[in-house]
């Protein structure tokens, strides 16, 4: 978390995520205790906000497999159709995993609460797995027709730099 005091800022508080980190921006003229209110207040206002842009597929392994029929067609031509996905409880060290023998796909519930954006790449990156086993120019120039690959793979890297977790996703995200 950044916290950043303006000269010109007379009233607002304002914050906004930065890649993985938190910046908050207040007056110069605000107390330390008044600071503190205001870090806390915005870090829970984003908090909620993130939450209710959750993904709807983390209700169920059927919600799952509904949204990777959806982002199959709109960003792999419909070409990759997992037999199942399901959410398996935390693995160590992957957000999530494929089995391209059988086309099944498994999500760490880790990735429950994080913006639909991101759960949305992982299953992109999972989903091209079925076309692509390996992860070479061919898995990656499919994975970043997903618009978001960058910034999710940046909030991921955060997320496991946070939770102190080695490795960042499905072996190499």
């Amino acid at each position: 978390m950044e916290v950043r005091r303006s000269a010109r800022r007379r009233r607002t508080v304002t914050a906004y995520r930065d890649g993985d980190k938190l910046v908050v921006l207040i007056p110069a003229t605000m107390t330390k205790a008044e600071e503190k209110h205001w870090v806390t207040e915005m870090q829970r206002k984003l908090q909620r906000t993130e939450s209710r842009r959750a993904s709807p597929a983390r209700a169920s392994d059927e919600a799952l497999l509904l949204r990777c029929t959806q982002l199959s067609q709109r960003y792999l031509d419909g070409t990759a159709q997992p037999a199942s996905v399901r959410w398996v409880p935390p693995m160590r060290t992957r957000w999530a995993s494929c089995t391209p023998a059988d086309r099944t796909i498994r999500v760490s519930e880790r990735l429950r609460d994080v913006p639909s954006w991101v759960l949305d790449y992982v299953l992109v990156h999972e989903l091209a797995h079925l076309r692509v086993a390996e992860h070479n120019r061919t898995f990656w120039n499919l994975v970043r027709r997903y618009p978001k690959t960058e910034r999710a793979i940046g909030y991921l890297e955060g997320l496991s730099a946070a939770e102190r977790v080695g490795g960042s996703g499905c072996g190499e995200t």
